[in-house]
């Protein structure tokens, strides 16, 4: 576990100590967020694995032969344009999707390089000691908690103010259950490709679609409809899936 926490201990030094001068003006660290998990993954497959641990990052990295696996890039939009129509429905105008194209530049960068850390260092040394269903629980958890310094620039309700707590919590459960999908793909595929494209849809998408004219209460109910949703897919792979034993 000692590579695992190097690369933790590395990323949230990054994010949380570093993150403190950019305190109001969050958006600016995100670059440096993204690529620092990038950086902290291949120095530390190098410097834990040598040459081999970096050979192997980047053949999972270039394994794109997936097949019926694309199709899981189309699960976040589903779930997110199911969540704004059912509340839209139920709940009223504000709820309804927005289309916003341009929006899915910002899933590119994010899923590109964060997942070059997440799950192309980091989940395997979790899944060794763990096996991959509770490595992937911990790791949605611990990338949630990794996403604190900017949490509030995130949405278009921001800031979140008396919201925020609540808007963060309905966050890192939505995370965590994107990271049990992204991970059992990324398990049977051995491919890095397809977590960095399922992050890139889930990202993009909350831009694409979010409501851009919602309440801080308002987007916390809608996120945490869209985390219930990941979590019925979720919990679904976790029951069926019997490629570890418990």
């Amino acid at each position: 576990m000692k590579p695992a926490w190097a690369f933790l201990a590395i990323v949230f030094l990054i994010s949380w100590v570093g993150g403190i001068p950019f305190r109001s003006h969050a958006l600016a660290l995100f670059p440096v967020l993204i690529l620092s998990v990038a950086a902290t993954g291949i120095g530390c497959a190098g410097f834990f694995d040598g040459s081999r641990g970096v050979r192997d990052l980047w053949k999972r990295q270039t394994r794109w032969d997936l097949g019926r696996w694309y199709a899981l890039i189309f699960l976040p939009p589903a779930l997110i344009l199911a969540t704004l129509f059912f509340l839209r429905a139920t709940a009223g105008p504000p709820f309804a999707p927005n289309f916003f194209p341009i929006g899915l530049a910002f899933g590119v960068p994010a899923g590109l390089f964060e997942e070059i850390g997440w799950t192309g260092f980091l989940l395997p040394k979790l899944s060794a000691p763990l096996g991959w269903k509770r490595a992937s629980v911990l790791l949605g958890v611990l990338w949630g908690l990794w996403h604190l310094p900017v949490i509030d620039a995130l949405g278009a309700a921001t800031p979140h103010r008396r919201w925020l707590p609540a808007f963060f919590l309905a966050f890192v459960v939505l995370l965590t259950g994107l990271r049990i999908i992204m991970s059992w793909a990324a398990t049977r595929t051995r491919s890095i490709a397809i977590a960095q494209l399922v992050h890139i849809s889930s990202t993009g998408s909350l831009v694409v679609l979010g409501p851009k004219a919602v309440t801080a209460g308002q987007e916390t109910i809608w996120y945490a409809g869209y985390a219930v949703l990941l979590w019925i897919v979720a919990s679904t792979i976790l029951a069926l899936d019997t490629s570890e034993a418990d």
